[in-house]
Order: structure tokens, then sequence, then C-alpha cells
């Protein structure tokens, strides 16, 4: 029996209750009643998640109004993700999925193909690795895991295992994603966090300096946390059998390469960002217009109609929640109180656990942009008036911001489960393992190098 559905009438008393009897002025206590209602839906998922979406821009717009309920559509994050998504569906059209998989595939030998877990072990390793690669010139997540998702779906289905599917699906982009914190442009949250570090605190932190302070660990040792989770959490019977690549080029080779030559174009786009200053949704964009383009393209413009853009309710929706939990006050309370916890006087790591802690709650109830966006001034103060030295707070913070249990806490999540390879449950329980063992095994050892 399918209990998703008792997830309604949750959402339903959670959200009135915290309208009536949350000790907020009512502006707060409202935003905070839509908030908790959605969360608890995103979480059940007796509907889909754009229909929640949905729900709750039309509620932000009868409490708050129209500019507030469709502020997320102003934002270049959510147009960074319908561009993301045409070039996802364009890569596909294009051949290059099915170069690449011919690729790496023939590159197999017959003994490998004979040890299916064996082969499946060094494809979740070496995939892994090169969506680790991806965020040192991609910095988009959501970029990253539309390029890498058609070729890991297609390797996977080359198993009769779903257990290796799935693994191999989940391995390179969680790798790709979580091993955004090891690198300055490797995600928005980090972006954000820098440039309120420079305009609030006058503090700089460089590219170089963040990579050798954080890769390490927050990158290479993360990827390496997520291939071995993954490997126990999925792991194909011994007689699960798999196909053998194609001996010969399949598909548009000449598309392929063109597609390949375009998404060289975005890298580059977005590699030379710290030049241009440019969001990265503009490179998303020129990557789409060029394959669209008759004669030079890769795919007809009807290639946008097969492309589904429900998630872009979700993520309007998140945004929106966003803004009215800002403009309503509650977000800077929130962070207020939340650091009233944290022990100013107490011994460093200490204190970097409280303010991982305190990230983490916030996040609970805002996406990781919008947690930075809010978050960091609020850190640089606390940092001004305890004396903490600034570098490892804000470095934690960043950590915790790519340290997600729920989809609805992450647009790349979302896109996750948006591609149909794993639903809500199994994408939350892998999200939770990888997280507990990342944090409890790598966090320690991070703050360790702060002393």
């Amino acid at each position: 029996m399918d209990r998703s559905w008792l997830a309604l009438p949750v959402a339903l008393v959670v959200g009135a209750a915290t309208y009536l009897y949350a000790p907020l002025p009512a502006g707060q206590a409202t935003v905070l009643s839509i908030t908790l209602f959605s969360i608890v839906l995103w979480v059940g998922n007796p509907v889909p998640p754009w229909l929640t979406g949905v729900a709750c821009i039309g509620l932000l717009g009868v409490a708050y109004g129209t500019q507030t309920a469709l502020s997320g559509f102003a934002q270049p994050a959510l147009w960074l993700i319908v561009f993301g998504l045409v070039v996802g569906e364009v890569t596909r059209r294009s051949g290059l999925v099915e170069v690449v998989e011919r690729w790496t595939l023939a590159r197999l030998s017959g003994d490998v193909l004979e040890c299916p877990v064996r082969l499946y072990a060094w494809l979740l390793l070496g995939l892994s690795l090169v969506g680790l690669g991806l965020v040192l010139l991609v910095p988009s997540g959501l970029v990253r895991v539309l390029i890498l998702a058609p070729v890991l779906i297609e390797v996977g289905d080359r198993f009769d295992s779903r257990e290796a599917s799935v693994g191999i699906f989940l391995a390179p982009t969680f790798s790709t994603y979580y091993g955004s914190a090891g690198v300055l442009t490797g995600g928005l949250p980090n972006i954000v966090i820098v440039g309120v570090a420079e305009s609030v605190a006058g503090q700089s932190i460089g590219w170089a300096q963040w990579f050798v302070t954080m890769f390490p660990l927050m990158g290479l040792a993360k990827a390496l946390v997520v291939v071995a989770t993954v490997f126990a959490l999925y792991r194909p019977d011994p007689d699960t059998t798999v196909r053998a690549g194609p001996g010969e080029s399949v598909g548009d080779v000449a598309g392929a390469r063109r597609m390949l030559l375009f998404l060289l174009v975005g890298v580059a786009f977005w590699a030379t960002d710290f030049v241009h200053g440019l969001h990265p949704m503009y490179g998303a964009m020129v990557v789409a217009v060029l394959a669209l383009l008759p004669r030079v393209g890769v795919a007809e413009v009807d290639a946008v109609a097969d492309v589904d853009f429900s998630v872009v309710f979700f993520v309007g929706a998140v945004f929106a929640i966003a803004d009215g939990l800002s403009s309503t006050g509650f977000t800077d309370v929130a962070a207020t109180w939340l650091l009233s916890f944290v022990p100013g006087d107490a011994p460093l790591p200490l204190a970097l656990l409280s303010v991982f802690g305190v990230t983490i709650a916030m996040t609970l109830v805002l996406e990781g942009v919008a947690t930075s966006s809010v978050l960091t001034p609020v850190l640089v103060s606390f940092v001004g008036s305890t004396g903490l030295p600034l570098l490892p707070v804000l470095f934690v913070e960043a950590i915790a911001l790519e340290t997600y249990f729920f989809p609805y806490q992450s647009i790349v999540l979302v896109t996750i489960l948006g591609l149909d390879v794993v639903g809500p449950r199994e994408l939350i329980r892998a999200t939770a393992v990888i997280s507990i063992v990342g944090t409890v095994t790598l966090l320690p050892l991070q703050i360790l190098l702060f002393l």
C-alpha cells in the first residue's frame, strides 16, 4: 500500500499549526507555515515536486503578492537550469553519448567483461574521477550532471542489474556534485561566500588558496567516499551479465564532434568567468543556441519540445520561498538565533562544528545559494565579535552547503530526481548515507588542518 498520501494531512497540520501557534510576527509565521507545508510534501512526495511547487507559488502569491511569488523566475540560476536541460537533450541527440559509451567499453578487455563486479567497481572509480575532473572546469553542478547523465545512463544499461545501473549513475553524479566544496568555482554557494567575504570583511580568498585547502579532502577524498559508499549500497550479484560495447563507430560521429566542440566553448566560458564576470547561465545559453543553429547545430529546434521543464516550477518555488523568508526578516532572525548557540569562547574545533550544524539547520528551509547569501554576512559579523579566524569558518560553511539529505534542498538533486533513474526515497537514502559518512570521516580531518 502506498502511504505517501499520508504526507498531505501531515503537511496541512504542520502548516496550520505553524501559522496559528508559531511565536513569530504574522508575516514570518505565514511564510514559515508555507515553507514547512511544502517541505513535508516534497519529502513525502504524494504528488510530483513540481506540483507542490505550483501550490507553493500560489500560496505565496495570495499571501505576499505576485512579485514575491514569481521572484524565483527572475533568478539567473533558474534559467541556467532551463538552458542546461536543453543542453542535456541536444547532447543526447548529437550522438556524443553513443560515441563516448563505445569508446569507454571498447577499451575494456574480455577478461574484465567476464567479471561484472570488478568491471562495475572500475567503472564507478573511473567515471567518478571524470566527474570530479569536471568540477575544475565547469562552475555549475547542474550543468556537470546534465553533461554526465546521458553517458552514465547508457553505460549503466549495459548491465542487466538495476543495482549496477543505479550505482553507475549515482557515483559520478554525486562525485561531481559533492566535490563542489573542494573548488572555489565548483559551486555557486562558494562564489557567493567569497563575494560576501570580500565585500563585507575585505577578506579575499584566491582560487589556488581554496584549492590547496579544500580539494584534497573535500574534493578527491570526498569522491572516494562516494565511490565506496555507492559500491556498498548498490553492488550487483556476481552472476550479473554485461553486454559488450559496439566494436565500431555508431551514431553521427560528425555531430558528436561538433557537440563536443560546443561543450568546450561552454567550458571555456565558465572557466574564464573571472575575466568576463558573466553568470554561468550565459555559457549554457551559448551552448544551447550553437547546438540548435540550422546547418551548424546538432539537433533540430523541435528538440526543445521533448525537454521536461516541469522542474522549473519546483526551482521557482524554492527561490520564492527564499525571497519570502528574507523579505519578512525571518532568515536574519533565524540565523542570529542559531548562532547564539555557537560558543564564541570555545575551542576552534567546537566552534567550527557548531557553525557546521547551524548551516545544516539553515539548509533545511533554504536552498544552498540562498543560505550562503543570508548566513555569510551574519557569520562575518559573528567572527568579528568573537575573534574566531574567518577563513576556517567560511570553509566549514561551504562544506555544510554541500551536505544535503533531501532533494528539495538542492536544485541539482531535484534535477537528478527528474531524470527518472532513482525514486525520491531511494535518492534520500543515498544522499543521507553519503552525507553522514562524508561528514563523520572527512570533516574532523578538515578541521584538524585549520588548527
